[in-house]
């Protein structure tokens, strides 16, 4: 069977920034290919030589994140396919850049002023509907010496809204309102993040189209995965004989 929705992700195999790129069916919705050490083009041009050029060009989508030698691969080898970048990768992208403007703004402020940004940073991640009393109560005073913060975090929970459109055009029309909001907040991590969604827009905007469609959430539930089998054979030297364990550890039961 030929795959028509694919999902290209990378698992750290070691430290030391050390990885393999994992494909997975995303309509049987599991693993089909682990390749070797690497996450370079070449490394990912193995997986199409492997399913060959007949089924590669039956791929009509391709989920991932935003690293080129992904791209480059279905590009070359999946011409026809659609490209769409993964929701929690982006969202990824944009918790970075909050956490860089919390970082800027500690090295920023007098010692005296840093006592209300120290110890904040899983409570800027998080999404201000999951936080307790606590945690509510305590971003209430950051935000209440600290503007740039805040509106930073404003704009993080705004971005959300982002994947609830189901049409490219409302999409693009919220995004040039978000991104109007960066002018004069002097939040330069969120306009590079903001640079970043416009350069690769076309494979965001896709999600309109395709979000109902397919799990985009079986991706990162894989890796996550992955990296439990990972635990469980650690120590254990053979690539072969990891990449056996995650293949049919997906494997439906009879």
């Amino acid at each position: 069977m030929s795959p028509t929705i694919i999902g290209v992700d990378e698992v750290a195999i070691r430290k030391g920034h050390r990885y393999r790129i994992v494909v997975s069916d995303l309509i049987l919705e599991r693993p089909i290919w682990v390749g070797k050490e690497g996450r370079k083009e070449a490394d990912f041009q193995v997986f199409f030589d492997k399913l060959g050029k007949n089924k590669s060009l039956k791929i009509k989508l391709s989920v991932m994140d935003m690293w080129v030698p992904f791209r480059n691969g279905v590009e070359k080898n999946s011409p026809d396919s659609g490209i769409l970048y993964d929701k929690f990768h982006v969202m990824l992208h944009l918790n970075n850049a909050v956490d860089q403007v919390r970082r800027n703004e500690y090295n920023r402020l007098p010692k005296k002023q840093r006592r209300y940004i120290k110890g904040k940073r899983f409570l800027l991640l998080a999404h201000m509907k999951n936080l307790d009393a606590r945690g509510k109560k305590s971003l209430k005073e950051l935000f209440s010496v600290n503007r740039r913060l805040y509106k930073a975090y404003t704009l993080k929970e705004q971005f959300s809204q982002l994947w609830d459109y189901k049409t490219e055009k409302w999409a693009r029309k919220f995004f040039d309102n978000w991104k109007s909001q960066l002018r004069w907040q002097r939040l330069d991590p969120l306009v590079k993040f903001a640079e970043m969604v416009e350069r690769h827009w076309d494979g965001i905007a896709i999600h309109c189209t395709f979000k109902d469609d397919i799990k985009l959430g079986y991706v990162e539930g894989a890796n996550n995965k992955i990296k439990v089998i990972q635990r469980q054979a650690y120590g254990y030297r053979d690539d072969e004989y990891l990449e056996l364990k995650i293949l049919t550890a997906f494997l439906p039961r009879k």
